[in-house]
């Protein structure tokens, strides 16, 4: 996209009459031989020597805010021209301040900022064909940005929305898992509890394999004695 042409002041401006000094004169003019030379930064110098000798200078600021912007130092640019639009001006004069403000929103793509300066400055001047040309080209960004937002915001409510589904796939993910588990520790327990109950039927054959046990053991235990009482002999001296 071309850049568009910033607008300087005439060496006269404004249909008062006031009285400069030579200093700020001969500073003006240095800078305007500074800028059509494309020697931005000497032209700034020189705008801010005419506006130390005259700080309400108009002309100093107005010219001070071109080469600004020419430097891409377009927030000190603009708040140059924001000051000059709230001052009591002629119609020409603010019709070129609204269409350099509006030249420096469009290159910070505040596009929104700078359809609203195009169209201030035709305001004050409706046959400008250049702030209208400038005014259909922020038109149209301040379109393709806004449906760009539109889309981002679209996307990003269904990034949202999937972030909820999957929140939502998970807890009932987990909630199943949990379930499964539960269902699993009660079978594990009832299975468990199953192994340790005896039926009625083996704690009787239970209680006669000890009986016979015991009883065998006694009976051997009779067997034992009976044998040493045989085989026992008492000494006669």
């Amino acid at each position: 996209m071309k850049r568009f042409t910033i607008i300087l002041a005439a060496i006269l401006i404004f249909g008062g009459t006031i009285a400069i000094a030579q200093s700020e004169r001969k500073a003006i003019r240095q800078g305007n031989r500074e800028f059509k030379k494309g020697e931005f930064l000497d032209s700034e110098i020189s705008y801010r020597s005419a506006l130390d000798n005259n700080p309400s200078s108009i002309k100093g600021s107005f010219n001070l805010g071109g080469a600004l912007y020419k430097q891409d130092k377009f927030e000190e640019s603009t708040q140059i021209f924001d000051n000059l639009a709230n001052i009591n001006l002629d119609p020409t004069t603010k019709a070129k301040i609204f269409h350099n403000l509006g030249n420096n929103y469009f290159s910070q793509e505040k596009f929104e900022e700078s359809v609203e300066a195009y169209k201030n400055a035709l305001r004050n001047n409706p046959s400008d064909m250049e702030t209208k040309y400038n005014l259909a080209q922020a038109q149209r960004m301040l379109t393709q940005q806004q449906q760009q937002q539109d889309s981002q915001n679209k996307n990003e409510d269904k990034q949202d929305q999937n972030k909820d589904q999957d929140k939502e796939d998970n807890k009932d993910q987990q909630d199943k898992q949990d379930e499964d588990k539960n269902q699993q520790d009660q079978q594990d327990q009832q299975q468990q509890q199953k192994e340790q109950q005896i039926s009625p039927e083996d704690a009787r054959r239970m209680l006669e394999a000890i009986q016979n046990n015991e009883q065998k053991i006694q009976e051997k235990v009779r067997e034992e004695q009976a044998r040493q009482a045989k085989v026992k002999v008492e000494k006669n001296w």
